[in-house]
């Protein structure tokens, strides 16, 4: 009986042991390449709406006598399309991945990597179901934006054309809980309203088409008409009743009987609104519901708003910036820039094909620039796109980023569950401390000192800067075979980059001369860049 206890123990140390060594030690090959496709960017068509964009900007940069940023090394643009389109920056071993690739190819294979990778469409989702149904829980029983969001990235994932998913969005019937895209109108249901006690409100989805899908804000006009405002009141109403019809039953959303009412300001009393369109009314179809014909009408080639605003969307989420802002404004006041007609025009020509348009966006000669102009004036330059625009990282992205950064081997859907579970968790914690700007994306709010506060002295960085079995301090320390090693790797964990000459030559002394061991220099190092203004933006 000792001896049959004792092989037990015996096998299940071994057992332990082998485990340990595995996710210890990296594989010696890693994971294979991802497949690419060359062909997508050799296409005549692609290079020449490339072009087009990139003499937009140069003359641009002319005429104004600027000198643009020099071209970024494939790092750094490999990190800014990370955080840009997965919320994270890469890891170690997709750096490894990345280098292994000629250097004129790894840019387009790291951007064909990233639009196979799962983290990818829930990215783009949770950025885009922002504008689509904003941040909140929505009214209790009739909302599911967990859900929602889920359908969405199941959407992006199989490249979806944007017009059919954006119909979808409108014309949606059945449960939210067995159709997701319901949720697009149930997130507006009245729930304390005694005459419109759970429906759908047609005022706040007018609202959230003309923004979302336009780029318009036309709901401004909601109350009066303003007096620089292209858009009227009596055209926001004309838009709000094509939802007049829209209603929520047993069998979940539906399109029934029904008009459009308002009460009149002046009168107080009710009068009914007829559907209308502010422009184009040719556009709208004889035949369909309501909801069916302005789903048209909307995503309607000729509709020229409908593909510059899904344009100027998936700009700012990859640059942290929208071409024009506010990025739910497109009829602002002054010009806007011509790359933003040249890529709509691309886009609606091409099956508002999204994985395109990223690919189209990631070449040109704007988003490979530099974030520091060296040769004139930062803001005139970042003004003109003629360097790319330092944007702070939104918290999903400091947490993200955070995670991957000290963690050696990629956190992505190929993760063990238990690691998926673990970094979700630490993710949410973490947002919840730091403060989310929620539906106002892009609004350029500079960090605030409880957000510092909680990167120097929270719990998940202080936990993953740490020592561990798992983590990537430990891993450096045992496994670099000298200080100049574990110093590089340390930095492309953190900032994507090598050190410069004058960081090597100040920081080699710290791993040698810490009095309780490389280890503990190792940790102090990652919580300092960790924490550094250089890894908290996106450049």
């Amino acid at each position: 009986m000792p001896i049959l206890k004792n092989l037990l123990f015996l096998a299940v140390a071994v057992t332990g042991c082998m485990l340990l060594v595995a996710n210890l030690v990296p594989a010696k090959h890693g994971k294979p390449l991802t497949a690419t496709r060359p062909e997508a960017y050799a296409e005549n068509d692609f290079q020449q709406t490339v072009d087009h964009i990139n003499q937009s900007f140069r003359k641009t940069w002319t005429s104004e006598g600027i000198q643009p940023a020099l071209e970024a090394d494939a790092l750094a643009v490999a990190r800014r399309l990370s955080l840009g389109l997965m919320g994270t920056v890469p890891s170690l071993e997709e750096i490894r991945q990345i280098e292994s690739i000629p250097a004129d190819q790894r840019v387009e294979w790291w951007v064909d990597h990233i639009l196979q990778d799962r983290r990818y469409a829930e990215f783009v989702a949770e950025r885009m179901a922002r504008s689509f149904v904003g941040t909140e829980n929505g009214p209790f029983i009739f909302f599911r934006r967990r859900k929602f969001v889920l359908w969405l990235a199941d959407e992006i994932a199989r490249n979806r054309p944007y017009d059919e998913l954006a119909r979808d969005l409108i014309t949606a019937e059945g449960l939210w809980t067995d159709k997701p895209a319901t949720n697009f109108v149930t997130v507006t249901i009245e729930q304390d309203n005694k005459e419109k006690e759970n429906q759908p409100d047609p005022i706040r989805l007018a609202g959230r088409v003309t923004r979302a899908f336009l780029g318009l804000r036309m709901d401004c006009a909601q109350c009066h008409d303003h007096p620089f405002a292209a858009w009227k009141q009596n055209d926001f109403e004309g838009f709000a009743a094509f939802f007049g019809q829209t209603h929520v039953g047993f069998r979940g959303v539906y399109d029934g009987q029904g008009e459009f009412e308002i009460v009149d300001r002046k009168t107080q009393k009710k009068r009914q609104v007829a559907p209308k369109v502010a422009f184009s009314p040719e556009l709208i179809p004889e035949q369909g519901t309501l909801r069916q014909k302005l789903a048209v009408w909307v995503t309607h080639e000729r509709n020229p708003y409908f593909a510059r605003s899904a344009v100027n969307r998936i700009w700012a989420i990859m640059c942290g910036q929208p071409l024009v802002t506010p990025i739910d404004n497109l009829e602002r006041e002054g010009p806007t820039p011509d790359a933003l007609d040249i890529l709509a025009n691309d886009f609606s020509t091409h099956g508002y094909d999204i994985a395109r348009l990223v690919r189209l966006i990631a070449s040109t000669d704007v988003y490979r620039r530099e974030s520091l102009s060296r040769l004139d004036s930062s803001e005139k330059a970042e003004k003109t796109w003629a360097q790319f625009p330092l944007t702070r990282l939104r918290p999903e992205q400091v947490a993200g980023s955070v995670l991957q950064a000290t963690s050696v081997a990629t956190i992505d859907a190929e993760s063990h569950i238990f690691t998926r579970l673990i970094r979700f968790g630490d993710q949410n914690d973490f947002i919840k401390r730091y403060g989310d700007s929620e539906d106002d994306e892009f609004d350029g709010r500079g960090g605030t000192i409880p957000q510092r506060l909680v990167m120097m002295n929270g719990k998940m960085v202080r936990e993953k800067t740490q020592g561990g079995p798992f983590g990537a301090t430990t891993r450096i320390d045992w496994l670099a075979p000298n200080d100049e090693s574990a110093l590089e790797t340390i930095f492309l964990a953190t900032l994507t980059r090598r050190p410069t000459t004058l960081e090597k030559e100040s920081l080699d002394s710290e791993l040698k001369e810490k009095p309780f061991g490389r280890g503990h220099a190792i940790q102090d190092l990652f919580w300092a860049l960790v924490n550094s203004t250089e890894f908290s933006w996106n450049h």
